[in-house]
């Protein structure tokens, strides 16, 4: 009763707020088990002889018929339904809040975002501790843990940077009438060399055949992930990364002092000054529009992580080859970025339902298994879901083949590059992230100053940590 109490608070507080997609403000330390009460390993199995059916709740809605193709095979092979559900984009959340709050349509199988997210539902993650899925986690170090236990498996290892399609960029390199000297993107390792190459192509687009050189800045609320998350990883990297773990340094911080804001602002400048779409349109843009724009070759790079290869494969009149497609980090001006690489790491956690039945949690972290181990879940998820996925199941013949899975492995493989780790994931509440998002689209639109965007960031930060010490 008590849980049930506690979720239908938060849901009511979500439905009266709709920028509060997220619980990552509220406290869930009153009461209650910590990490749940259910330990499940491989080596004493409870029997799921009579489970019939086990719950997906997933995160992605771009590979959400993935799953269920994949869940049909399970079910063929081993006779267990895996109900999928997939929740609309921006607003996972707050269907697992609702979700939640019955036992009968709750999730077996469900999402959390990193420490935060397992600070929000500790009381429903089963302890994952001696299971094959946690034991056979190539770097055990990227699990949610918390004292003994494991809450959280991650699933895939994720790099995001700019993508760009280098067939544009050679023709800009080759172009008699180009204004730099740079000859290839191998010479791009700094925030200066790209804004000049890229102004130098905004003045040439039509001689390119481009609309602009960046796709869309899509800020329409659900869609801004790309800019309040993921792009401000860069500049928190820099700011946290002061000794010992900037995650953890993220996490612990009661300030944001917002050091690489003039960083960040560099870039963003340079995307929506020099892109295809008029700027009061940007609170419109998807990120699918931003993708296909890309594809089609009306753009020569978009911002966006290796999870993007499908939408780009797939999109109608795509021209991008495979041979094509590369990445760049995300310069921004900070000191030493010469040495940069992509950001790289993963808020995909599995967690397993601790208030479910047993025989259900069992069922489930056995699908969770089959997935990441049999010949065909392996298949799938390479080449389906196109995880790069941290078990050591996977030989090097089963990686990821897909153009930028490869880049991220390259980029990770290269000497003397280091990756940006994901900071974000310390963040202290979405609705940060949201009320940053809706100050970016007020800045672009000239609404605000840049100057306030920064003051209501920093202002939101502290506010959002006290709220979580309450």
């Amino acid at each position: 009763m008590r849980k049930l109490a506690k979720l239908t608070a938060i849901f009511m507080a979500l439905c009266l707020s709709v920028s509060a997609v997220a619980l990552s403000g509220c406290d869930s330390s009153d009461g209650g088990k910590a990490g749940g009460t259910s330990k499940l390993d491989s080596n004493s199995k409870v029997d799921t002889s009579g489970v019939k059916e086990i719950y997906y709740l997933n995160f992605k809605p771009e590979i959400s018929q993935k799953y269920e193709a994949i869940a049909a095979e399970y079910e063929k092979q081993t006779g267990i339904k895996v109900k999928v559900t997939t929740a609309a984009s921006g607003e996972y959340e707050k269907t697992l809040t609702t979700q939640m709050a019955n036992a009968d349509s709750a999730p077996t199988i469900f999402q959390i975002n990193g420490p935060v997210g397992y600070e929000n539902w500790k009381d429903y993650c089963a302890d994952l501790k001696g299971t094959k899925l946690y034991d056979s986690l190539s770097d055990k170090s990227l699990a949610v843990t918390s004292g003994d236990g494991v809450y959280g498996v991650p699933y895939a290892v994720e790099g995001y940077g700019i993508i760009y399609n280098n067939a544009i960029m050679d023709k800009y390199f080759n172009s008699d009438k180009k204004s730099t000297e740079f000859t290839s993107m191998d010479e791009i390792k700094s925030f200066d060399n790209l804004k000049a190459v890229v102004e130098d192509m905004t003045k040439l687009k039509g001689d390119l055949g481009i609309k602009g050189v960046f796709a869309s800045t899509s800020l329409k609320t659900g869609d801004d992930w790309r800019w309040q998350t993921h792009l401000v990883d860069v500049p928190l990297y820099y700011e946290f990364n002061t000794g010992g773990n900037a995650l953890t340094n993220c996490l612990n911080a009661k300030e944001l002092a917002f050091s690489g804001a003039d960083n960040y602002k560099n870039i963003f400048d340079l995307y929506t000054d020099n892109s295809g779409t008029d700027k009061k349109q940007l609170g419109s843009k998807t990120v699918d529009e931003s993708m296909s724009e890309f594809a089609v070759g009306d753009v020569a790079m978009v911002q966006n992580g290796n999870w993007a290869w499908g939408q780009i494969s797939s999109t109608k009149g795509n021209v991008v080859k495979d041979t094509d497609i590369k990445y760049l980090p995300i310069y921004t001006g900070a000191d030493g970025e010469e040495n940069q690489g992509l950001c790289i790491g993963t808020e995909n956690y599995f967690a397993i339902n601790s208030e479910s039945d047993p025989a259900k949690q069992q069922a489930s972290i056995d699908f969770l298994e089959w997935l990441f181990s049999s010949d065909y879940g392996k298949k799938a998820v390479v080449n389906e879901l196109g995880f790069i996925a941290p078990f050591t199941t996977f030989n090097d013949n089963e990686k990821p083949t897909d153009p930028l899975a490869k880049e991220v492995l390259a980029w990770m493989e290269k000497d003397g590059i280091t990756s940006v780790p994901w900071v974000f994931a310390g963040i202290p509440s979405e609705k940060w992230k949201s009320d940053f998002g809706a100050d970016l689209l007020k800045y672009v639109q000239g609404q605000t100053e840049w100057a306030k965007v920064v003051d209501n960031a920093k202002t939101s930060w502290a506010k959002e940590v006290q709220l979580k010490a309450e």
